[in-house]
Order: C-alpha cells, then structure tokens, then sequence
C-alpha cells in the first residue's frame, strides 16, 4: 500500500471510529474544568496511560493510534487534576467530556487509573498549548492552555515554582502536626480583640490556618486538600513556623499568660523589627539579589520620586473655581460658583463617625474640607512613585495589566507639622486618597487600609534618608534578597522632592486612637466632623 493509499485508509478508519469528536471531547473537558478561575491542576503518580488507553480499544485498531505525539499527551498531560476544595475528590481534568462510543471504555479506564492515583505535586506551565494539535497532515491530543493559569514568574522557572509550591505542601503538612487546633483558636481570637500591637498584619494567615485545619478534620482526602490549600495559598502563609503565626502559636503552647504573650508579640512586630532585616547583607545575598536584578531588568526600578497629586488616583477633590471665559477679556477672573459656596455659613456640631462612614456619607457631597494641624507629632507621610514610567513592577501590588507603581511613607511615632511645611490649625485638603495598596482591582495581600488626607503646601522639608523600598511592600520573588535591596535603599534618596505635592496626614485601619478634625463645606452649610477609627 503506497502511502497516499495508507493515509486514506487510517483517515477513513478514525473517521469511522470517532476520532475527531475524541479530540473535540478532550479540549471541551479541559475548557470546562478551567472555567473556574481559582482552579489549580496537579500532577498524580498514574502512568504509562497510553498503554492502557491501546489495550482497551479493538486490537486491530491499534496500530492505526500508534502514535508519538498522543502517547506524549496521554502519558504526560492526561495525569492531571483538579481538586475539590471541600472534600478533596480528584476529577481528572482531560476525561470528563463527551466520548465516541469506540473510546468509552479506553477513556473510563484512563479516569478510573487517573482519579485513582496519587498527588505527586503541582502543575506549572508556561506553554500555551499542552500537546502538540497537529504535525503535518495529522491531528492529535491537545489542549489551548488559558492564559490565567499559563505561568509568567520571570525570577523561577516552572520547574523551580513546581518545587516551591510542593515545598509549601510539605511545610503546611508539618504544621498540621505541630500545631493543636485549640492552640490556633487562642492566637485568632487574640488577633482579632486587638489586644497584640498590629496584629491585623497577620490575623488574615492565621485564620486560613484555622480554616484548613478545620476544613481538613475527620476527611477522608485530606491530603488532597492540603495540597489544594497549598496550591492557593497567598505568599508565605503555608510557612507557619517561620512566621509571626508560629511565634504566636509557640508562646500560647508554651503556657506563657496573655500579659508575656503580649509584651513578647509587640517587641518582635515593631515597625523598625518585623520583616525588616536586623544585620547587613551577606555577599552570598548580595549576589543574588544582582542575578534577580539583572534577570528581571529591576535596575531602574529601584529609582523612586516623590509623587503629583495629578497622578495619584484620589476618591474626592474639591470643586475647583469657576472663571470666567477664555478669550473674553475678563478671561481667568473668578466668579460666582452657587454649587461651591455653602448658603448657610453657620458651622453645625462636630459629629463623630468613622472614615468609612465619612467617606460613604460626606465625601460625595463636600466641595472643601479643611483639617486641623496639631502642634504634637502626627502621622504625615508622602506618596511616592516610580522615576521610570517603563520601569518594570517591583511593588507588591504593581502588575504587569496594571500598572500601580506607587507607595508611601512616614515616620515611626510620627513627625511634626512643621517638618511638612505646615503650620497648626486649618489646612487645606486637596484631595483624599486611599492607600495604593487599595487601588488594584485584584488582591494582592497587603492587609493594611488607609487614607490620605492631602494638604495644601505640604511636603518633608528635609526629605526621607532613604528609597523606603520596605521589604513588606515588595513582590514577593524578591523577598529572599531583602536585605540587600533594604541596604540599598537606605542609601539611596527619593527624587523630586521639592515638586512633591502628594504629601499629608495618612490615617490606617490599625491606629485605634484616631482623632481627625475636619471642617467640611457642602451646599447647604458647614460641619464639624471627627474621625476616630477606620470603621
């Protein structure tokens, strides 16, 4: 038979057999299981699975599926899952479409075998498409790859985040062991009562911890979930004894009383002491941090200047002035704007609130707010940004599809006004902004919320020490270089200070002891108002 002859003859054979409608059943199957946007795939122990898919299809027909290309789909990719977050029930991800009656026995055997199997660890892809769909006049397995889960880390490779996640497997599992569940409720439930300083910064992991080990209880498939877990885990939060968590933990199992528990909690989360890295760093660090720098092209990333308020992404501005025409010749002189001026200038009683509330009921309707300077030290900061517009991402929530390059700073125990040209009593606000961290559309696990006043004229009149490029605020591939990026941070300066005008009182979700004095102007009056916490 001459090979036109044979190719005739294999395409009639796999027509007759259904063979376009198994590889159209495949990729439906793939394209179903990734519809939920949350769902990670793992790798099992199930192998040698295109043998078994020739051995249950008619013997005369398997010389005509002999195939190179298929068998390495089969064996390689036709082994993943997903996982059921709840209950830890594997479904294999290629096998659950639609099925030619030719292939039904083949394909249920491959599931049973696959969903059968033991997780070996989790599936990372750069690639778009797992297989190879067709090779000159043939077509094979394979599968479009969506492009939420094609991985596109730039500091590891697939191989080396594969072993990243499945150390953070094994770490979550020991933890599960070291841990008593009694023992993770105490560290939450002081957590949550505000009774360790700051101690919202690692409330949200140690709660997830508490939920997996919960979730995990009198589960049949626990191992499944853990790896699940693991899988979804936010940076860090499967290194429990690593942590502020396992600390926490490691005091309350120890039997310490909640006033030691307390006293040893605050001392290690001081703002100059958590993540913040104690000694110089070491040339091995050094070194690394060089390779990172180099490979990611961050060079000009680790330049930053002060911020314009023209950039920063503010919730309320005042209503600015109305002028006259241009091109009349009273052009630019300022008239009568009946929508900013408040009819009634009698001031109303100081109403207390939070800013949530403030924000929500307030804002909308303030055409200028003024707020009192003190004489004692306060929480001023400035916002700060990227000297490099095409500077690729270095801060946590910054992203490649959204680019938000910008940050903050202040100092610890505060400053006085007079640091930030400003003088006690009411100062202009020109603007309200919430913390950068706030302005990204997904989640990037920073915990702290806050709000900037801007005001008018303010700025550090002498300017910060350093870049304030704080290891808590950089993406999480750059943590294990730290210390040499906060080395030179602290001595490298902010640029641009003297046309900053994105500067003014920040206030935080964790400051409990907020008193914020704000004179607001709407269309109907003026009123006083005082804010004393976030909500």
């Amino acid at each position: 038979m001459d090979d036109r002859l044979y190719i005739d003859h294999i395409d009639t054979l796999r027509e007759a057999d259904g063979y376009e409608s198994l590889l159209s059943g495949i990729r439906d199957s793939f394209i179903q299981m990734m519809k939920d946007e949350k769902t990670p795939l793992f790798t099992t122990d199930a192998a040698d699975l295109y043998t078994l898919f020739l051995e249950n299809i008619p013997e005369e027909a398997r010389q005509c599926y002999s195939c190179s290309a298929c068998r390495h789909f089969v064996n390689r990719f036709g082994r993943l899952v997903s996982i059921n977050a709840e209950n830890g029930k594997k479904t294999a991800v290629m096998w659950t479409g639609a099925v030619p009656e030719f292939f039904k026995q083949a394909v249920a055997a491959i599931k049973a075998k696959v969903e059968s199997a033991k997780i070996t660890g989790i599936f990372v892809t750069d690639k778009t498409e797992l297989g190879c769909a067709r090779t000159g006049i043939w077509t094979h397995m394979a599968v479009n790859v969506p492009e939420k889960i094609v991985y596109k880390g730039r500091i590891r490779t697939t191989f080396q985040e594969a072993a990243a996640k499945a150390e953070d497997y094994r770490v979550l599992c020991s933890s599960i062991a070291q841990y008593q569940q009694k023992d993770v409720e105490t560290a939450v439930n002081l957590l949550r009562s505000d009774a360790l300083y700051r101690g919202e910064q690692i409330l949200r992991m140690a709660e997830w911890f508490l939920e997996t080990i919960k979730l995990i209880h009198g589960k049949a498939e626990a191992d499944n979930i853990l790896w699940y877990r693991a899988a979804c885990a936010p940076g860090g939060f499967c290194h429990i004894p690593a942590s502020m968590v396992g600390t926490l933990l490691d005091d309350i199992s120890a039997g310490y009383s909640v006033s030691v528990i307390r006293d040893r909690f605050n001392e290690k989360m001081h703002p100059l002491q958590y993540q913040r890295p104690q000694a110089a760093p070491t040339a091995g660090n050094v070194k690394r941090a060089e390779e990172i720098v180099a490979k990611l092209g961050l060079e000009k990333s680790l330049e930053r200047r002060y911020a314009c308020l023209e950039e920063v992404q503010a919730i309320w501005k005042p209503v600015p002035e109305q002028m006259a025409a241009v091109g009349t010749v009273f052009a630019g002189i300022p008239i009568k704007n009946k929508q900013s001026k408040a009819t009634n200038q009698v001031e109303a009683p100081e109403t207390v609130m939070t800013f949530e509330k403030f924000s929500r009921t307030v804002l909308p309707g303030a055409k200028k707010i003024e707020l009192l300077v003190s004489k004692h030290n306060d929480s001023y900061a400035a916002l700060l940004t990227a000297q490099h517009s095409d500077a690729p991402p270095i801060i946590l929530w910054d992203q490649e599809d959204e680019r938000n390059p910008f940050s903050w700073y202040l100092y610890h125990n505060g400053s006085p006004c007079d640091r930030w040209n400003l003088v006690p009593g009411w100062n202009v606000v020109t603007a309200v902004v919430l913390q950068p961290n706030m302005w990204s559309s997904r989640p990037c696990g920073y915990v702290t919320k806050g709000a900037f006043f801007i005001l008018k004229g303010a700025r550090d009149l002498k300017g910060s020490s350093s870049a304030c490029l704080f290891p808590s605020i950089l993406k999480r591939e750059l943590y294990e270089v730290r210390a040499t990026i906060e080395a030179y941070s602290n001595n490298t300066k902010i640029i641009g200070d003297e046309d900053a005008d994105a500067c003014g009182l920040l206030i935080q979700n964790s400051d409990n002891n907020l008193s914020v004095k704000l004179r607001v102007v709407t269309d109907v009056g003026v009123a006083l108002y005082k804010i004393d916490r976030w909500d």
